[in-house]
């Protein structure tokens, strides 16, 4: 065991104790035992993280799926590595992912960490961890009641980056926020040289439409979705960073996967959707980094499984039900463009909660293009969730036939719902605690085996 202070020793042993308890009775609880360790010794995660090449991932949407598909690589590039899969991205919960492989006898060798963080805990981790490379997906709109707007998210993420100026950052170039960004470290950017939609105009909800210099509506060569794409400025020639990494063709998207040329080679992103065309493009770039071959990049994106919540498929009494998770109106646009790819009779349950997590204000469902919906065809359409029907209301709004409505008060009806569903295909679009709850559910239904 490496010579370390008592307080140190104490906040670990302490913690894994916690941990243990958590996992083998409590069946969750990923962020307390940091907590624990937190409260005995705050400095703990300079203690457990400093072996390790870290790589973090921050950004709005899409860090949990990105988070996977750049552990998958790592480690099937023979590289020892982990990760803080639960999703737990806070300080409490990084620091229990760290001490739960902290070897207290024994070396503890140098090894990779992939580790999703929130981005106004950014600032947090970076006092005591110094990563390789910090990427930063998008910015959107989201909890507007913790974030505010994306500005005052970026300023947070900003404070974090204060904190580590020899880390490469790894951004999203399609990401007008994200260009020409006040620091001194090394830069690289991917985004798209082709729009899936072959669109040039923003979107009249889109989050960031106006130049970060001069406040003059940006111009589009190409946009992907909401207010990322190939942007330029007519006023002050702002414009999107040169791209190391580019989507240069989309042979194809599924429901289940899409066929992409990235720079010049041909990679299968084993998940549906543009959103996570963006991800793989990052996970791709990241992995590119670290000198990892393209072989091995190609084969673990193509093997890429879903992720809890995030396009996972679970089967009920005959029925696919793919559950997918939304927070806040740009990601449920991309998840409405994703059920779009699909032409078969489904049925569609929406479930909207109203908990911290989600954000406490739900009238951001009034900016989801739902009405897009209306021409694909359901059969019917299941609501549930704390604030059912608020959702209900916009679905009818939107031009949904109501006598398709199932509105359930709790997961019990749920489930029946989707056991006598008509269609064998069923889509949940569920906020995060919803998300959370109803896998919690199904789990001790035993649908679902793993329930972190």
């Amino acid at each position: 065991m490496s010579k370390i202070k008592i307080k140190s020793l104490f906040s670990i042993i302490s913690s894994k104790i916690v941990l243990f308890l958590s996992k083998r009775i409590f069946k969750g609880g990923s962020s307390f035992p940091g907590k624990v360790a937190l409260k005995i010794d705050s400095d703990i995660l300079s203690v457990v993280a400093k072996n390790y090449k870290t790589i973090l991932i921050t950004g709005t949407n899409g860090k949990t799926t990105t988070t996977s598909m750049i552990y998958n690589t790592i480690k099937n590039s023979g590289n020892k590595v982990i990760t803080n899969s639960t999703g737990a991205n806070m300080l409490p919960g990084i620091t229990a992912t760290f001490i739960d492989n902290y070897k207290l006898f024994g070396k503890n060798e140098s090894a990779y960490a992939v580790i999703e963080v929130d981005e106004a805990n950014l600032k947090f981790i970076t006092k005591y961890i110094s990563p390789e490379i910090i990427t930063i997906t998008n910015l959107f709109r989201d909890q507007l009641d913790r974030y505010g707007e994306v500005y005052t998210t970026l300023s947070k993420i900003m404070e974090g980056l204060d904190n580590v100026k020899r880390a490469k950052l790894v951004l999203n170039g399609d990401e007008s926020l994200l260009g020409d960004l006040a620091t001194d470290n090394q830069l690289c950017y991917y985004g798209f040289n082709v729009s899936p939609y072959d669109s040039k105009l923003v979107d009249v909800n889109a989050d960031a439409k106006f130049c970060k210099k001069c406040k003059h509506p940006y111009s589009y060569e190409l946009i992907t979705f909401n207010h990322l794409g190939s942007y330029y400025c007519p006023n002050c020639q702002y414009q999107r960073p040169e791209l190391k990494y580019a989507i240069n063709a989309i042979a194809e998207m599924t429901p289940y996967y899409s066929n992409v040329t990235i720079n010049d080679q041909n990679i299968i992103i084993n998940q549906p959707g543009v959103y996570n065309i963006y991800n793989g493009l990052c996970a791709y770039s990241i992995c590119k980094e670290l000198g990892i071959s393209d072989d091995i990049i190609s084969e673990s994106l193509r093997n890429q499984t879903s992720h809890f919540g995030r396009q996972e498929t679970i089967h009920i009494e005959g029925k696919e039900v793919k559950i997918i998770l939304v927070k806040n109106p740009a990601g449920y646009n991309q998840a409405i463009d994703t059920v779009s790819l699909d032409k078969r009779a489904v049925s569609v349950a929406f479930l909207l909660n109203d908990n911290y997590a989600d954000s406490r204000d739900v009238s951001w469902i009034w900016d989801v293009n739902f009405e897009k919906m209306t021409t694909l065809e359901i059969q019917q359409i299941l609501v549930a969730g704390i604030r059912n029907y608020d959702m209900a209301i916009r679905l009818k709004v939107a031009g949904f036939n109501t006598e398709n409505f199932k509105i359930s008060e709790d997961f019990d009806n749920l489930l029946d719902n989707i056991k006598n569903s008509p269609s064998d295909f069923v889509y949940i679009l569920a906020t995060y605690t919803a998300m959370i709850e109803f896998r919690k559910y199904l789990h001790s239904k035993g649908y679902i085996k793993k329930l972190w």
